[in-house]
């Protein structure tokens, strides 16, 4: 926390810019520093994603990859996710997100597979909500991760960074 809580502002905003694309966000995060532990961190970054409009969501989807595959899986399966990304994109305009911190690789592929198919039912109104969670609980696992020392905060489980 002392790393964090004393890094230059452009520092700041870069590794927070890493953990969700959202510069309202990485802002509110930010101006309530100096944080005494991980715990009021983490509080303070999910009340900043619950206050995020639709606009700011935007932004931030636009910077965010795919979820991915691990690299044993048949091709299938990728031909499969492909199909079912490009549905996505076509219904709600912007790219799928969903936070897949703690599952293993064997369970990846049906997860990924069965949220994307699900969703694909949502109004556009409620995928917004469902969007909204899932960055907040992506942006919550990455900035774990960068507070533990694993590098970029952007590299987890459900997303490899850069790109989408």
């Amino acid at each position: 926390m002392e790393h964090f809580n004393a890094a230059s502002e452009e520092d700041l905003e870069q590794a927070l810019l890493s953990c969700l694309r959202s510069h309202r966000w990485a802002g509110r995060v930010a101006d309530h520093r100096p944080y005494p532990d991980l715990d009021s961190l983490l509080a303070a970054a999910d009340e900043a994603a619950y206050d995020l409009g639709w606009s700011d969501l935007t932004e931030a989807l636009a910077a965010e990859p795919l979820p991915t595959l691990p690299p044993d899986s048949y091709s299938a399966a990728h031909t499969a996710l492909n199909a079912a990304h490009a549905a996505y994109e076509a219904r709600f305009g912007h790219v799928f997100v969903i936070c897949l911190d703690g599952l293993s690789p064997s369970e990846t592929l049906d997860r990924l597979l069965a949220a994307i198919r699900s969703r694909l039912t949502n109004d556009p109104e409620e995928e917004r909500a469902v969007v909204a969670e899932e960055l907040r609980r992506l942006a919550s696992g990455r900035l774990v991760s960068a507070l533990r020392g694993a590098g970029n905060c952007a590299n987890n489980n459900s997303a490899p960074a850069p790109g989408r």
